[in-house]
């Protein structure tokens, strides 16, 4: 079966001017062009469904293009991790929903929840977050069972423990701030700080996982790695530099 762009546009829920675009770049092109017009066929309908399935995971549209553009792209492997992901994502939206249903139950007075129950949608939903954003590369650092021991530390943390990892984390921001703007990363308030973050550390990582060195090589992470250096940087110019240094300063 043959579609023209509107048609395929209607079909997929993708716009005209997008479909258009994929074009442009090489990423959709039509099987062929009748009186000027776009056609597509069987074989472009399922080039546009993967690239949908890579557009929900995020994947950038050069990437895309990469993947199927390769002779050696093993697409049913890649298929079966786009629906591992989607599996995990839908286990995160029914827990979050879960949860919040209880809450409004607790709130009625019809339920009473726990406190692993309160805070289980919402821990999960930090590590989720974590795991996207740097779980290859601190899985390849610190291996599997590192970080499914520190993984499994969070999602028993208590209420109490919860809340206070909280406050630590704000309270390291608001004196790193004060710190920085002293400049000395050797002052006792930067020392204070490095103390606060190795209390906020040890609350995360697995038991027995702390040395000097290893907090060292973290703070150096907050430099070389740019999400890091952007988070602290916008609390302060050169504050992840700083928050280095002091680290580094105090392990010694």
């Amino acid at each position: 079966m043959e579609y023209s762009i509107d048609r395929l546009a209607r079909l997929s829920g993708v716009s005209t001017r997008t479909l258009r675009y994929y074009d442009q770049i090489g990423l959709l092109c039509p099987a062929r062009i009748s009186n000027g017009y776009r056609i597509y066929g069987r074989k472009e309908v399922d080039l546009l469904q993967q690239i949908l399935f890579y557009r929900e995971l995020g994947v950038p549209l050069a990437e895309i293009g990469r993947i199927l553009r390769s002779p050696d792209a093993d697409r049913e492997a890649m298929l079966t991790s786009h629906l591992l992901a989607l599996q995990h994502k839908k286990y995160q939206i029914e827990l979050m929903i879960g949860n919040v249903s209880k809450t409004i139950s607790a709130m009625k007075g019809e339920i009473t929840m726990t406190d692993q129950e309160k805070f289980a949608g919402l821990k999960d939903e930090m590590i989720d977050s974590n795991e996207k954003k740097y779980g290859e590369e601190i899985r390849r650092r610190y291996g599997d069972a590192v970080v499914d021991a520190s993984n499994a530390r969070v999602r028993g943390m208590s209420e109490a423990t919860w809340k206070h990892a909280q406050e630590l984390q704000a309270e390291i921001a608001e004196k790193l701030q004060a710190a920085c703007a002293e400049g000395n990363p050797e002052s006792p308030l930067a020392r204070e700080v490095c103390e606060l973050h190795k209390e906020w550390l040890c609350l995360f990582w697995p038991e027995g996982m702390y040395t000097a060195e290893a907090h060292a090589a973290l703070a150096e992470s907050y430099v070389t790695d740019e999400r890091f250096r952007a988070y602290y940087d916008k609390m302060a110019a050169g504050c992840a530099e700083f928050l280095r240094d002091a680290i580094c300063a105090w392990c010694r």
